[in-house]
């Protein structure tokens, strides 16, 4: 019989692993994504089921999940497969940093924390209105953050707020509100001519290589390559739309921003 609260949860994004470990409710998590990295401990305390887009869906039924967390279309396929098996799934789809406090604070009602959770939301609020609210300099330095360098990806939601949260401006702010990767491609061109002050790169689990970015045919006179403020930010801490990004990843954008300030 499944029980509510769910007692044996898997994870197919590590968003929701770093949740429940915020919300001491780790014990209930059965099976995570090979992605999941905080805390550390996650990779010695729980058996990986899952890549991305695919998962081994025998490993997943052996554990006897009474929910399974997934998110977005992208996971569509692996959702599809639970389903027909009967396991319950709950598809978050946050993209944005509204949408990440609303995924915390459903997952604690999920479960039966919801006070809880609610607390851990507030606090990271607290925490993003403090940032933004630090005194910096004028102007702001113009932001490009990349997700991909081949083609060129741009524009991903959450990151964009915490952009300006961190004191800077979104070089191409409109793309937040294209959801799908595909619609956020750009060409070199586009970068070229808003000239931002400081380049973000976070490829995705792909190593950045600054020369790369350096190299491309007119960027030698964009601001940020002149002045070698080509910044790579890992992804496990930007590019997942969970506490990561609230906390060490905001962080690393102010520090990209303001070198010497303190968060």
């Amino acid at each position: 019989m499944r029980q509510f609260p769910p007692r044996r949860i898997v994870c197919l994004t590590e968003e929701t692993v770093e949740t429940l470990y915020l919300l001491g409710e780790q014990d209930r998590i059965v099976g995570v994504s090979g992605y999941a990295v905080r805390p550390p401990q996650v990779r010695r305390e729980k058996p990986r089921v899952s890549a991305f887009i695919s998962a081994d869906i025998p490993k997943i039924l052996a554990l006897e999940p009474d929910l399974v967390l997934a998110f977005s279309d992208l996971q569509a396929g692996i959702v599809a497969d639970l389903v027909r098996a009967g396991i319950a799934i709950h598809v978050f789809n946050q993209r944005d940093i509204a949408g990440i406090l609303a995924m915390i604070r459903t997952l604690g009602a999920m479960i039966g924390v919801a006070e809880r959770a609610d607390q851990l939301a507030s606090g990271f609020e607290e925490r993003l209105a403090r940032v933004a609210a630090t005194p910096r300099a004028s102007p702001k330095p113009k932001v490009y953050f990349e997700e991909w360098d081949d083609p060129l990806i741009s524009g991903i939601g959450w990151v964009s707020e915490l952009i300006e949260i961190a004191g800077g401006e979104d070089a191409l702010p409109k793309l937040r509100f294209q959801q799908a990767a595909k619609d956020r491609i750009i060409s070199p061109d586009v970068v070229r001519d808003t000239a931002p002050d400081v380049i973000l790169a976070s490829w995705c689990g792909k190593k950045v290589v600054p020369d790369r970015i350096r190299q491309r045919p007119g960027w030698s006179d964009i601001p940020a390559v002149r002045n070698n403020r080509i910044v790579e930010i890992k992804s496990a801490i930007i590019l997942q739309p969970g506490p990561a990004a609230l906390t060490d990843g905001l962080d690393a954008i102010v520090k990209a921003l303001w070198p010497e300030s303190t968060i």
